[in-house]
């Protein structure tokens, strides 16, 4: 295993992570408070960084597995520095959709999850992939996820303390930094030899499922804030702390994935923190009490998030390794082009006092996924569990 190599992805992760969890937390505040737009301008915002995330992401996946992964990442890797450098210098309109297209400000994750900037996702797994083995990949995965959300966090607990103004100014320095980190990687420079698949049908499962969960996250995860901003007003100083301690919960959580794929398998892993998840948000609209509320806020993004890094792990053993860059893409932009809708839909609700609708609705979708996983690769289609590497302190091998 090439430790420089995973060392300098780490270190771009977390600075990228550190930026976006800044922009997580100002851009509602800027966007409804200090501009004073609607929650329907929110909501066609993140739309805008939905639907060109999910458009891009595809591309870089295919420009990963067929023109290489480094240089593919570094490419990608410079659009969020850039697009937090358009909305320091330009407040209109129009420079905020376009920012939000260029550096993925769909806010469809947890800020554990990466929510922002998820262009870059299908090519970093590729990478993290290509530089780990298959017994410890979802310590590795699990092991990304928690610092890039130990890293958003802190973004998301550093906002609260600037102004927006600030604050993007230290999204643009650490967004830059992050790209200067992925220098060291020495890629193993994997080509595929043709453009088309030989995986379509496990491709197309995945595809299927992460659209029903791009429905059902769009719906909730871009609105969690303005939920607290809209119903409580919750000032900024006081959202980033809980943003903070949610992102805090989420990135440590996630360390037991790896258990719960050795014990459980990545469908009933799925079923169990989704489930949980799905219940979470039919009751946090319909029990209008601040501590419960502030309560769902903390869980509900580790819930979403928890069986990431299994899934993550069951769909590269499930396809060729020339693949795994456009099966990450593919995946990415049925869910992330199914969340533009659904987000765009919430802003609309929200903008017409229907807040309730989106949760209520989040729920059931996410029921109907968990089913859907069942029938895809429940019993005899679910991969085999890793045998070996899923401690919680260390992989078991080099």
């Amino acid at each position: 295993m090439d430790r420089v190599s995973i060392f300098s992805l780490i270190v771009s992760r977390v600075l990228r992570s550190l930026s976006a969890g800044i922009i997580f937390v100002i851009l509602p505040y800027l966007v409804l408070v200090e501009l004073k737009y609607s929650s329907l301008i929110l909501g066609f915002t993140y739309t805008a960084g939905t639907f060109a995330t999910a458009i891009f992401g595809l591309g870089v996946g295919y420009l990963a597995d067929l023109y290489g992964r480094k240089n593919s990442l570094i490419l990608a890797s410079f659009l969020l520095p850039l697009s937090a450098l358009l909305i320091f210098l330009n407040h209109s309109l129009i420079a905020l959709f376009v920012a939000s297209a260029l550096g993925g400000y769909s806010a469809t994750g947890a800020v554990a999850g990466g929510g922002i900037g998820g262009i870059v996702a299908p090519i970093q797994n590729a990478l993290i992939t290509e530089l780990t083995e298959n017994e410890n990949r979802t310590f590795y995965f699990s092991l990304f996820t928690f610092l890039s959300g130990i890293s958003a966090s802190v973004g998301s607990l550093i906002a609260g303390l600037f102004n927006s103004e600030q604050g993007f100014l230290i999204a643009i320095i650490m967004g830059f930094l992050s790209v200067l980190a992925l220098l060291p990687i020495r890629a193993k420079n994997i080509r595929a030899k043709s453009a088309s698949l030989k995986n379509k049908v496990v491709i197309g499962k995945f595809s299927i499922t992460g659209l029903l969960n791009g429905i059902s996250v769009g719906l909730i995860t871009p609105f969690l804030i303005p939920f607290f901003i809209l119903v409580y007003h919750t000032p900024k100083s006081e959202m980033s702390i809980y943003t903070f301690a949610s992102s805090l919960i989420a990135s440590t959580l996630i360390l037991i994935a790896p258990f719960l794929d050795k014990k459980m398998g990545f469908v009933m892993s799925i079923a169990i923190t989704r489930g949980i998840g799905a219940v979470l948000s039919i009751m946090m609209p319909l029990i209008r009490i601040f501590p419960i509320s502030l309560g769902i806020y903390l869980i509900l993004p580790a819930m979403r998030i928890l069986a990431m890094p299994i899934q993550q792990r069951a769909m590269t053993e499930m396809v060729s390794q020339d693949e795994v860059g456009r099966a990450m893409g593919i995946n990415q932009v049925t869910r992330l082009a199914a969340s533009s809708g659904s987000t765009g839909l919430t802003g609309y609700l929200f903008s017409e006092s229907q807040i309730d609708l989106p949760f209520l609705a989040s729920g059931i979708i996410m029921a109907l996924n968990i089913y859907m996983y069942y029938k895809f690769f429940g019993g005899k289609n679910e991969v085999n569990r890793p045998s070996r590497g899923s401690s919680l302190l260390k992989p078991s091998g080099d």
